[in-house]
C-alpha cells in the first residue's frame, strides 16, 4: 500500500531544515512531504487565497495571523532562528562585536542588505532606536521575496547584510561575521500548524508533532537554528 503524500508549505528560512527534518520523518516510517519553500510573505498569501496545504511553517507571528482567520490551527512551536551578519569574501571585515561598533560599520557601509521577513523589520527598528532610519534609508538594499540577503552580498549589490544564520552559512562568496552583538539579538521563532483545509489530518499531525519533537535538536542546530525555548 503506498503511503501517503502530504503537502508542506514554508518560508526559504527554513527550506534545508525542512528537508532534513522530512527525509528523517519519511525514514522513521511517515508520510511522504511535499515541500514547497517561497518567500514567507507569498507563503501567507497563497493560505489567504485558499490554497490546499496539510502543514504550513512560518514565522509565529504571521502563522498566528493566520490561525486568527481560522486558515491554520494547532501551531507549535518549531525552531528558533538567530541573525547573522556577512560580508563579501575577501572585502574587509567591519567591527561588528559591540553595539557602539556596530553602529559605527553602519554608518560606514555604502549598502546594507535585508530581507522581507521578520528579522529586516526587526533591523530597521533598531536603526529608529539608534535614530539613524532616515540616514541610512537610502543605503537600504531590501531583498526580493524568495532571494537570501547572501546572495546579494555575494554579488557585491550590498556591502554588508543580515539574515537568518539558516539562510546565509554554506552560501559561496560570503564571510560571516556572527550574530548581532550582546543586547541586540534578532531572533525569530518559527511555527508550524496543520492546515485548516487539509485532507489528511492525522498524517499532518503526525508531521507536525516530528517537527517539534525535541529529540530533532540536533539536527536544527546542524542547519544553524536551536530548539525552541520551552
Amino acid at each position: 500500500m503506498p503511503r501517503a503524500e502530504i503537502t508542506l508549505l514554508s518560508s526559504m528560512a527554513t527550506q534545508p531544515l525542512l528537508a532534513a527534518l522530512a527525509q528523517a520523518h519519511e525514514r522513521a516510517g511517515g508520510a511522504t512531504v511535499r515541500l514547497e519553500s517561497v518567500g514567507g510573505v507569498d507563503a501567507a498569501r497563497r493560505v489567504q487565497a485558499g490554497e490546499v496545504f496539510d502543514v504550513v511553517v512560518l514565522a509565529d507571528d504571521a502563522l498566528a495571523a493566520l490561525a486568527g482567520q481560522g486558515l491554520v490551527r494547532g501551531s507549535r512551536a518549531i525552531a528558533d532562528s538567530r541573525v547573522a551578519i556577512a560580508v563579501r569574501d575577501g572585502t574587509p571585515r567591519p567591527d561588528v562585536r559591540s553595539e557602539a561598533a556596530l553602529r559605527e560599520s553602519l554608518l560606514a557601509a555604502r549598502s546594507i542588505g535585508y530581507s522581507t521577513g521578520p528579522s529586516g523589520r526587526a533591523l530597521l527598528q533598531l536603526f529608529e532606536r539608534w535614530g539613524l532610519a532616515e540616514t541610512l534609508k537610502s543605503r537600504l538594499v531590501q531583498a526580493r521575496p524568495g532571494v537570501p540577503v547572501g546572495q546579494l552580498v555575494a554579488a557585491g549589490e550590498a556591502e554588508i547584510g543580515f539574515q537568518q544564520l539558516s539562510e546565509l552559512q554554506g552560501l559561496a562568496g560570503l564571510t560571516l561575521l556572527g550574530g548581532l552583538p550582546p543586547g541586540l539579538e534578532i531572533v525569530t521563532t518559527f511555527a508550524g500548524a496543520i492546515g485548516a483545509r487539509s485532507t489528511q489530518p492525522e498524517a499532518a499531525q503526525a508531521l507536525l508533532d516530528f517537527l517539534s519533537d525535541p529529540g530533532t535538536a540536533a539536527l536544527k542546530r546542524a542547519h544553524g537554528m536551536d530548539a525552541p525555548a520551552a
